[in-house]
């Protein structure tokens, strides 16, 4: 007989963080900064725990160069070859603390993953992305890297229960990537009804890592920078962005001038009919497509949308009383809500 769980489980729309009393006298005070030690690889990230998604529209050079001069994080997508990836380090050797290999799971991925790595062994982060984090095909997959590579720090997943979780830790993951069906061009959980509201995956998966010194990074659901703010509230260790981060020059997918003179770039995610396409050839027979490809408004420079999402984030935490970003979850006390903001008004594009 099919189990129902009753407890209510909640998304980033659901809730506000409530404000509190707080000694900081300005946004400027906040350190969004953090070092975080890692469980298996030993090694210690500094920066802002921000990551660009390994989506081949977001996951750029280009946009690792960016968001690197601002300590973000890119798990940039796994379509590069080894050479471009040497020419990429030779010119940016400044920001290869700040950036991940991507791969899958498959033999091909894998000797791809040991190419790149063998031309730059100054990367020390690999993200192993996979949809369905839940096989013990990915289990012994994760296994088998960090017998390979034992002192690089992995991100693997994705998955949305406390149980798997800890299973990938053990297995060799250091940071667990949490979250199936919230993307903005994911459709997995209507093409399969498979899925977990984000805001409870995100709180349920951080206690299961952390009791393990493990860590997870928030992949997916996040509309806005208040969202964000909400993903480190919940206990997340990093927050993975890939629709906030696309439509700039340093994003992946063709720019579009329209009819009307608007400019728009193409946006589709990993699963997508596009996406397969591109990269395989076809669909297989045997699945379904679970991606939009969508067209979103040309937004220029990305640096603006980094400042505006660190704003963001300073003030939340201006409002919350936490000093520092590390002290979010700590200072986070979440309110149930029937709607986030008032949307009587749309606003206007001020051009210069």
């Amino acid at each position: 007989m099919p189990n129902i769980i009753n407890e209510v489980k909640l998304d980033f729309k659901d809730v506000l963080l409530r404000p509190k009393r707080s000694t900081l006298k300005s946004r400027a005070d906040v350190d969004l900064g953090r070092n975080i030690t890692f469980r298996n690889s030993k090694k210690t990230y500094r920066g802002i725990p921000v990551i660009a998604s390994n989506m081949d529209t977001v996951g750029t050079f280009e946009m690792a160069q960016v968001l690197g001069k601002h300590k973000l994080f890119t798990t940039v997508h796994k379509y590069y070859t080894a050479e471009e990836w040497k020419q990429f380090a030779e010119n940016n050797q400044d920001i290869l603390e700040h950036v991940a290999v991507s791969s899958g799971s498959g033999d091909e991925d894998f000797e791809n993953l040991k190419a790149i790595l063998k031309a730059v062994p100054q990367v020390s982060f690999i993200c192993l992305d996979v949809a369905n984090g839940y096989t013990q095909h990915f289990v012994d997959f994760v296994r088998k890297v960090r017998n390979t590579f034992p002192n690089h720090t992995i991100i693997a997943g994705n998955v949305v229960t406390g149980e798997m979780v800890e299973e990938l830790i053990l297995s060799g993951a250091d940071v667990v990537k949490v979250g199936i069906g919230p993307g903005s061009v994911c459709t997995t959980r209507i093409k399969t009804g498979v899925g977990y509201p984000q805001l409870s995956c995100v709180m349920e998966c951080a206690d299961a890592a952390h009791g393990l010194q493990g860590h997870i990074v928030s992949d997916g659901g996040c509309t806005c920078a208040g969202d964000v703010a909400k993903a480190f509230g919940a206990g997340a260790d990093f927050v993975m962005i890939g629709g906030l981060f696309a439509g700039h020059d340093q994003s992946g997918g063709e720019l579009k001038v329209k009819s009307d003179g608007s400019k728009v770039k193409l946006f589709y995610g990993m699963s997508s009919d596009t996406a397969m396409m591109k990269h395989v050839g076809s669909v297989a027979g045997y699945r379904a497509s679970e991606g939009k490809t969508v067209e979103v408004p040309y937004r220029g420079d990305v640096t603006e949308t980094v400042l505006d999402l660190l704003g963001g984030l300073r003030s939340a935490c201006t409002y919350t009383g936490a000093a520092k970003l590390k002290e979010l979850p700590k200072r986070a006390t979440f309110i149930r809500v029937t709607q986030q903001a008032n949307p009587v008004f749309t606003p206007i594009t001020v051009k210069e």
